[in-house]
């Protein structure tokens, strides 16, 4: 299909109202959505969910797809602001074709992006994203477009909250609540803010809600799973079981523990393999990484006997190994977790709500459980930049990341990427002392920006 160019690692990326994230493309988008669904199902109409979270620009996007896809003779339903993992789930509630969500996740308010799931509430694999870039490209979609008797309609699924709400309910044990547990959630401004809260509290908890007042323009400031302050400080003020956070689009979780300490997706991921593997549940006894998990979850897993496979970054390609490896358990040292026994796609909700189990099962406090990984000194610097030239290539850099790794030898190890959603690039040092991984860090972010500015 050639080397794609609209979609990144998820989806349409960029800043709202400025290529690509312009109404034009969003209609172009649901016209070649709606063209290839309808050609797969001979010429009958497709149906799409679209779905949002709360960012400002999102009801423009929502239009303008709504308005693609039906002049492109495809329906869509509208299910309003609602997590990512939620429109997975609608999608298949709703026998749709596929879904789209509008979110840029994690990002500022200001960005916005468009992503895919086809009907069986997965992630649109890459040949498919390119197929429909191809189309795009083509300049012959309004060539294709249907007579006036072919447009299609847009309805409301007017209790899409409700099946969401209820489809995470039901992924909590049955013969567990969460009756006496005192959680404070962070939902960041964004589209956990109804669901969140309704889950838990159906559950029987105690629930204090932190940044649930979006207005458009603050999704993810200086709140949900990126900026834990002030849930830390909630927690210890309401002396709560844990603390759970979420980013802007639901897929992520980030824990407090009863006191104050975060958590990662790594430490979620230990808990919940160990239980997983004690109750017999752990398939074929693998948990799936990527190459940014600690080198203290390696160690971990080995301790515990399970088998740790690492995906490249990615919630998408932490799925991909997961099938590959027959897993069921798969997570992002950032907060995405899948488990692929209750969910299609990362749900910070369900994730959170397995975790809880585990709390209820064996009636520890979650910084014991947490204890079963310690966390190898880590330091991790996002530096932003002005172009992404091929860092192979970068010699002041390439002699920087040298440096380090002939300093850390077998102690430890470096990482450097660019950013698949935005224009940084990560530098991760893992090392024997903070000091050491701090020094490192810092020397080969000044390369990267002495050289590329």
């Amino acid at each position: 299909m050639g080397e794609k160019k609209l979609f990144g690692t998820d989806g349409v990326r960029g800043v709202a109202n400025r290529e690509p994230m312009m109404v034009e493309t969003a209609v172009n988008l649901g016209r070649a959505v709606a063209y290839v669904l309808k050609e797969r199902k001979g010429g009958k109409r497709p149906r799409v969910v679209i779905g949002k979270d709360t960012r400002l620009s999102g009801y423009m996007l929502e239009n303008a797809l709504v308005a693609g896809l039906c002049s492109m003779g495809g329906d869509a339903l509208l299910v309003g602001t609602l997590p990512t993992p939620g429109i997975a789930v609608l999608t298949i509630d709703q026998k749709a074709d596929a879904g789209f969500v509008i979110s840029a996740s994690h990002n500022p308010f200001q960005d916005n992006g468009i992503k895919l799931f086809s009907g069986d509430g997965y992630k649109l694999p890459d040949a498919e994203e390119a197929e429909i870039e191809k189309l795009m490209a083509s300049g012959t979609l309004p060539s294709l477009l249907p007579k006036a008797g072919g447009i299609g309609k847009s309805f409301r699924v007017e209790d899409a909250l409700e099946r969401y709400i209820a489809f995470c309910v039901k992924t909590f044990p049955a013969d567990l609540d969460l009756k006496g547990m005192r959680i404070v959630l962070d939902c960041g401004n964004g589209a956990t803010y109804k669901a969140a809260p309704a889950v838990f509290k159906q559950l029987g908890a105690a629930v204090t809600s932190l940044h649930c007042t979006p207005n458009g323009l603050n999704i993810n400031a200086r709140s949900g799973s990126q900026h834990t302050d002030a849930l830390r400080e909630q927690v210890l003020a309401e002396r709560a079981d844990v603390g759970l956070a979420f980013d802007g689009d639901g897929d992520r979780l980030i824990v407090v523990d009863e006191n104050g300490a975060e958590l990662t997706g790594d430490h979620v991921l230990a808990v919940c393999a160990q239980d997983l593997k004690e109750r017999g549940k752990l398939k074929n006894n693998v948990a799936v990484g990527t190459v940014m998990s600690n080198f203290g979850l390696h160690a971990a897993m080995r301790k515990l006997g399970i088998e740790l496979a690492c995906s490249a970054v990615g919630d998408r390609y932490v799925l991909e190994a997961m099938k590959e490896k027959g897993g069921v358990i798969g997570a992002e040292a950032s907060g995405h977790m899948i488990f692929l026994d209750k969910q299609t796609t990362g749900d910070g909700i369900v994730a959170a709500l397995q975790l809880l189990a585990v709390l209820r099962r064996t009636g520890k406090e979650m910084s014991a459980l947490a204890a079963v990984l310690k966390l190898a000194p880590q330091k991790l610097v996002n530096v932003e930049l002005a172009s992404r030239p091929p860092l192979e290539g970068l010699k002041g850099v390439q002699a920087a990341i040298a440096a380090a790794e002939k300093e850390l030898g077998q102690d430890g190890r470096v990482l450097v990427r660019y950013s698949g959603t935005q224009n940084l690039c990560r530098v991760m040092v893992e090392g024997p002392t903070d000091e050491t991984v701090g020094r490192l860090c810092e020397s080969i972010a000044a390369a990267l920006k002495k050289e590329i500015g």
